[in-house]
């Protein structure tokens, strides 16, 4: 479906409070109640938006993650089915390039995700893998989380993110027949929860919603710190994720374009910066989903 400008303005509203009443949301749009509840329905009823809770990555866990770069022998389907079978990987891509396969994992830690390297290494099939680790997630619409959470959350608080991370919306009656607590009781957990940044709840898009069809990645270094390159990809409307790295790459990113063509121009324009040096690009070809039922599956680069 396609998204007029007053849709645009919905989705950006609730990007930043996914659970933002909708009277405040339609008085910020200037829509009736009524009328911004019926948009907001017919987005998420056609699939080009969802919204969910986020869980701060530690408290799933997540210490440490790096980008995987796989050259296998013979076909890489096999390969990668057996890789998204396994807890550690959040993202698998079958892809243009060099390598045949694009694989994101996590770890608790460093050695927790060297190990799951290590089993992945092991994999009948895996020939060689290039491994990027990344150091700070500077765009994404789940990982971005610049500071620890304010507090540790208990078994109640953790079946609310549960509960939160499939339907962001759900309302605190509702959550609350599910806990066993008053309405009441779990309001002030998820608020506390959302000010204490244990948990956001945000919105996300569909890409191809708005016509973003194609979908890439890219490495490059950088000849200095490279701030005023990071902060322009950073704001690019194309630049779906982004992270510093330490190994082959100094940035990592991946992009979603209207076609092959456009995805071709956003890598042209990167090659254009001062002092950036693209070091590797590939087109994303297909996502090979984990079996289903799996907690925690990742949107990065979505």
């Amino acid at each position: 479906m396609e998204l007029d400008a007053i849709d645009a303005a919905i989705v950006r509203e609730l990007r930043i409070d996914g659970r933002l009443p909708f009277e405040t949301l339609a008085g910020r749009i200037g829509l009736s109640r009524a009328a911004a509840r019926l948009r907001v329905r017919r987005l998420l009823d056609s699939g080009s938006l969802r919204i969910i809770g986020v869980a701060h990555p530690t408290v799933r866990g997540i210490g440490s993650l790096a980008h995987l770069a796989i050259r296998v022998r013979g076909g890489a389907a096999p390969v990668a089915e057996a890789v998204a079978r396994m807890p550690e990987a959040r993202e698998v891509r079958l892809t243009t390039g060099r390598f045949p396969l694009s694989v994101e994992v996590q770890g608790s830690d460093l050695p927790r995700l060297s190990a799951a390297v290590d089993r992945i290494r092991s994999l009948s099939g895996v020939r060689e893998i290039d491994t990027t680790v990344y150091t700070h997630v500077l765009k994404d619409p789940v990982l971005a989380a610049a500071e620890p959470p304010g507090i540790e959350p208990d078994d109640v608080d953790r079946l609310l993110i549960d509960l939160l991370e499939r339907d962001g919306r759900l309302s605190f009656a509702e959550l609350a027949g599910h806990v066993g607590l008053s309405p009441g009781a779990v309001r002030g957990r998820v608020m506390r929860m959302m000010r204490e940044r244990v948990l956001r709840v945000t919105a996300l898009l569909d890409p191809s919603a708005v016509g973003l069809i194609r979908r890439g990645g890219f490495a490059l270094r950088l000849e200095s710190d490279g701030h005023d390159a990071v902060t322009e990809v950073s704001t690019w409307e194309h630049t779906r994720f982004l992270t510093r790295c330490l190994g082959n790459a100094d940035l990592m990113g991946t992009v979603a374009a209207e076609s092959v063509t456009i995805l071709h121009t956003v890598y042209e324009r990167l090659r254009a910066l001062p002092g950036v040096h693209v070091t590797e690009t590939w087109i994303h070809l297909d996502d090979v989903r984990p079996p289903r039922g799996r907690n925690g599956g990742s949107l990065i680069g979505q």
